[in-house]
C-alpha cells in the first residue's frame, strides 16, 4: 500500500511542477528569462530551444537581453520571437537582441489571471484524478485481500490529506502569480 501512495504522491508532484512551467511561462508587467523556457528556433535545420542557442540576461526590470553564441542565428531567433504567442518587439544590432518589455494594459492583466486561473484549475483537478486513481488502487489491494479495511481506510485517509496539500500548494501558487500579474 505504501508503494500506492508514494506513487500517487509523485505524480501529484509531477502536476505541481507542470503548474509552476506553466506559470512561468505567464509573461507579466517584468522582464523574466522564464518566458522564453519554451522557445524554439530554428538552428542548423532543426528545432532548438533558445536557451541552447544563446543567453538570456535580464539588465533591468523591463529589459531583456539574447545573445547568440553564433551570430549568423540572430536572425532566426528574432523571428521565433515575433512568431511566438509573447507579444514582443525584438530589435538587433547585429550582435546582441534587446526586447523591451512593455507595462501590461488593465485588460491584458485581466486575460492573464483568467488564464492562470484556468490553468491551476486544471492542475486542481488532476490532482483529484490522481486520488480516485489511487483510491481504487487501494481499493483492488483490498479485494485482492493483500491490505485490512482498516489499512485501506488508513490509505485513503493518507491519500486525502496529500491531496488537501497539493490543492493548497497550488492556491498559494496562484495567489502569487494572481499578485505579480496585477502588480505594476
Amino acid at each position: 500500500m505504501n508503494k500506492v501512495i508514494s506513487s500517487t504522491e509523485d505524480r501529484m508532484k509531477k502536476s505541481i511542477a507542470s503548474l509552476n512551467e506553466a506559470f512561468a511561462g505567464i509573461r507579466t508587467g517584468r522582464a523574466q528569462a522564464g518566458v522564453f523556457d519554451k522557445l524554439k528556433v530554428n538552428a542548423y535545420g532543426s528545432q532548438t530551444a533558445l536557451k541552447e542557442t544563446a543567453s538570456i540576461s535580464v539588465p533591468e526590470a523591463r529589459l531583456v537581453v539574447i545573445q547568440p553564441w553564433d551570430k549568423t542565428l540572430i536572425g532566426e531567433i528574432e523571428k521565433a520571437i515575433l512568431a511566438s504567442e509573447l507579444s514582443l518587439n525584438p530589435s538587433n544590432d547585429g550582435k546582441v537582441i534587446r526586447i523591451s518589455i512593455p507595462p501590461l494594459t488593465t485588460e491584458r492583466r485581466k486575460e492573464l489571471v483568467k488564464y492562470a486561473k484556468a490553468q491551476a484549475e486544471q492542475i486542481k483537478v488532476a490532482i483529484r484524478n490522481i486520488r480516485r486513481d489511487g483510491n481504487e488502487e487501494i481499493k483492488k489491494l483490498l479485494k485482492d485481500g493483500q491490505i485490512t479495511e482498516d489499512d485501506e481506510s488508513k490509505g485513503s485517509a493518507d491519500l486525502q490529506k496529500k491531496t488537501d496539500s497539493y490543492i493548497e500548494q497550488i492556491q498559494r501558487l496562484l495567489d502569487e502569480k494572481e499578485k505579480e500579474i496585477t502588480e505594476q
